[in-house]
């Protein structure tokens, strides 16, 4: 064997060994059925607490050891944290559920049970003002916010008015969406679905196991319908960035009654977010909302200092304080022509908006998530165009849309592409989709 083949395997050898430590992230969930479903459905006794986690060997900076790489995709919290966590318990009589680290935010969190007779809310005030505690909050619930109930060959095109309303047809002469990633921390998504062939990279389950109710869930596959649906396959609908590349990031399930809703807490988007910045996803759409949440807060923020843009959705109530509307960096998007609005929320179609179903269906849905889900799709084409724009030169981009081309409240996909000095003629409204 000549030395420049022995160089080559050994090299061979080692990039297996990194992709096989590299793997998808370790999932925290609770080790038995009736705890997972208390996270589901019965909240009100559970809360979060997190402790320093100074762990060095769970660093996955770039220049770590091979080593220490496959040491960061294991579940592991440092001795003093575990130290820590199990003299927390025992001084205020509490039982864990799950736990999890968070290398980004260097923090060992878990969910703990709060004894019966003890007032949750009390004993959270005493665990912030403990020194030994970083975080201790309530495990909340958020909830996703769609309302319960040209030139291509798909052949309902024509009824998307969403798709026109951002002028995706003149903004597609420019860019599709190449190259970029976009995360989508919701439901599950039914990967079967034919306009979503190609376009799902990942998926990750931070939920359950249940493989088949994922491909069920409804909000996150109308979500990613409207985002990058296949273009030109002869099927349904056109994503608004149908060269993009999603992550699926369960971390919502569907509530019981089939009206479309569904529901997340602290615990499952805490590891989504964890997931989606540890895995360097360029855009994280977030159309949810809820009560402010400290640990999720850390970690948005944490992820937009990486260079990740979030979009978030407003609260049906206009209620903007919460996660993730409330949070500074975070793009907002609403329902264009909603009244009593937040003066820098983003209008975007969500009104009526014919997109993607599980089973392989289509159907209209309306409500704030899904014009978060345009904005998310807008900031991909230009993201794939320049790949270097951070989040507030994509908001004055998109905010500058709103009223360029005369499309009413909605941003423009096309004008926001104009804006970067690229040449695109724009107007949807008036003009039809070539055939």
């Amino acid at each position: 064997m000549t030395k420049t083949r022995l160089l080559r395997l050994c090299a061979l050898a080692a990039l297996l060994l990194l992709s096989a430590c590299a793997g998808p992230p370790v999932v925290a969930l609770p080790d038995n059925v009736a705890d997972s479903a208390a996270m589901r459905e019965h909240p009100e006794r559970l809360i979060i607490v997190a402790v320093a986690n100074p762990n060095d060997a769970m660093s996955t900076q770039a220049g770590s050891t091979l080593a220490n790489y496959a040491a960061a995709q294991r579940y592991a919290a440092g001795g003093s944290a575990r130290t820590t966590l199990a003299a927390l318990k025992e001084d205020y009589g509490l039982r864990e559920l799950a736990a999890w680290p968070i290398v980004a935010l260097r923090l060992h969190c878990v969910v703990l049970e709060v004894r019966a007779g003890v007032s949750r809310d009390a004993l959270v005030a005493r665990l912030a003002k403990d020194a030994r505690v970083q975080i201790a909050q309530p495990l909340q619930t958020f909830d996703t916010l769609a309302e319960t109930r040209s030139g291509y060959n798909d052949p309902y095109v024509d009824l998307q008015h969403g798709f026109v309303d951002v002028e995706a047809a003149q903004a597609h002469r420019i860019s599709r969406g190449s190259g970029v990633s976009i995360g989508i921390i919701d439901t599950g998504v039914d990967t079967a679905h034919a306009d979503l062939q190609g376009r799902i990279a990942n998926v990750r389950n931070f939920v359950d196991r249940d493989d088949a109710q994922f491909n069920r869930d409804r909000h996150g596959t109308e979500i990613a319908g409207i985002i990058a649906a296949v273009a030109n396959n002869r099927q349904g609908i056109v994503g608004i960035a149908p060269e993009a590349k999603l992550t699926v990031y369960k971390a919502c399930w569907q509530q019981k009654g089939g009206d479309g809703g569904a529901r997340c807490n602290s615990f499952t988007l805490a590891q989504a977010l964890t997931s989606s910045i540890d895995e360097g996803t360029r855009v994280i759409n977030l159309s949810l909302g809820g009560p402010p949440d400290e640990l999720l807060g850390r970690l948005v923020s944490h992820a937009l200092k990486q260079g990740s843009i979030v979009v978030g959705a407003m609260p049906a109530d206009g209620n903007a304080s919460g996660f993730p509307a409330g949070i500074s960096g975070v793009i907002v998007a609403e329902a264009a022509g909603r009244q009593g609005t937040r003066r820098d929320a983003l209008q975007a179609p969500g009104r009526d908006i014919l997109t993607l179903e599980p089973g392989g269906h289509y159907d209209f849905d309306s409500g704030s998530s899904l014009a978060a889900a345009h904005v998310s799709a807008t900031v991909a084409l230009l993201l794939s165009v320049n790949p270097k724009l951070d989040a507030a030169a994509v908001r004055l981009l998109l905010e500058r849309s709103q009223t360029a081309t005369g499309v009413g409240a909605s941003i423009s996909a096309c004008a926001a592409l104009a804006g970067l000095g690229k040449p695109v003629s724009c107007g949807a409204r008036e003009a039809t989709l070539l055939h």
